[in-house]
């Protein structure tokens, strides 16, 4: 419309009202709340969790969680109390299980129902039902588990699960932490050795959690910077208590805009430093 066009633009200036100060603590962790939930509902007894992320997408794991059998309760902001139903023990959701927006959930979950003998219909909003979730059907295939998905790999999808499933080797074709961790968490109710081959490495809180709630997991370097990542089934986890740290993403807003704030003097506190996390602070030095 040419009316639109006919002022011309005037360009804005901003000024700072001062500069910042003080103390922050930024929200937990998305990626380690989503694996706290799973991981602590694998495992047998009660799991404590603070500082969790208390967000739609990861309060959709939650849900997910809940409708397989495992017991989540708030306990206060940021607290919860999980107690799990066991590697193998989850049961079959009564309903379609209602991921929301998160992309995380939908994959990591597709992994966890693979290797157990239930089935399960994933649905989710207008915009998470637009993204394909082929390059988790493909690996999770192989291991014996049946995929019905919408046109494209898209959602709503049902899974339907095997046990005992099969083990696999699967290399990344892409790099993708949502993959890795799919197919990590279907070989933990899987007998063998599962193992994913990762030539470009991605955020590993899934190796560094699974090993924590004490699964049977090795990553090794090759002389080419290849990880190969092997995980022994069945795995028995063991409850844990856990604090989520501070999401790095959430922390680079105000770290930036201190930065750009002439007099700024900030600390921000329980920042999770993760090495496969931090490259914005690596910059920024």
């Amino acid at each position: 419309h040419p009316a639109m066009h006919s002022a011309e633009p005037r360009p804005a200036s901003f000024s700072p009202c001062g500069p910042l100060r003080g103390t922050i603590k930024v929200p937990g962790d998305k990626s380690i709340s989503h694996r706290s939930l799973m991981l602590s509902a694998l495992a047998i007894g009660e799991s404590r969790v603070t500082g969790l992320l208390e967000g739609e997408d990861v309060l959709s794991t939650a849900a997910a969680m809940r409708a397989m059998g495992a017991t989540i309760e708030r306990t206060g902001e940021g607290e919860w109390r999980i107690h799990g139903v066991g590697v193998g023990g989850l049961l079959q959701p009564q309903a379609a299980l209602d991921m929301g927006n998160s992309g995380t959930s939908t994959r990591l979950l597709m992994g966890l129902v693979a290797s157990h003998a239930i089935t399960a219909t994933f649905i989710g909003d207008a915009s998470l039902s637009k993204r394909p979730m082929g390059r988790v059907i493909d690996p999770l295939s192989l291991t014996g588990a049946e995929f019905n998905a919408s046109p494209g790999g898209r959602l709503p999808l049902m899974v339907r699960g095997i046990c005992p499933a099969v083990p696999i080797s699967y290399r990344l074709p892409v790099a993708s932490a949502q993959v890795k961790s799919a197919v990590l968490l279907a070989g933990l109710n899987t007998p063998g050795i599962t193992e994913v081959i990762e030539p470009v490495p991605t955020r590993d809180h899934s190796e560094r959690m699974l090993a924590g709630f004490g699964a049977d997991l090795t990553v090794e370097t090759d002389g080419d910077g290849v990880r190969h990542i092997r995980l022994i089934g069945e795995a028995e986890l063991k409850p844990q208590t856990i604090e989520v740290p501070g999401d790095p993403s959430s922390a680079a807003f105000p770290v930036v805009a201190a930065l750009i704030t002439p007099g700024s003097e900030l600390t921000v506190t329980h920042v999770g430093m993760n090495p496969t996390r931090t490259g914005i602070f690596k910059m920024l030095e």
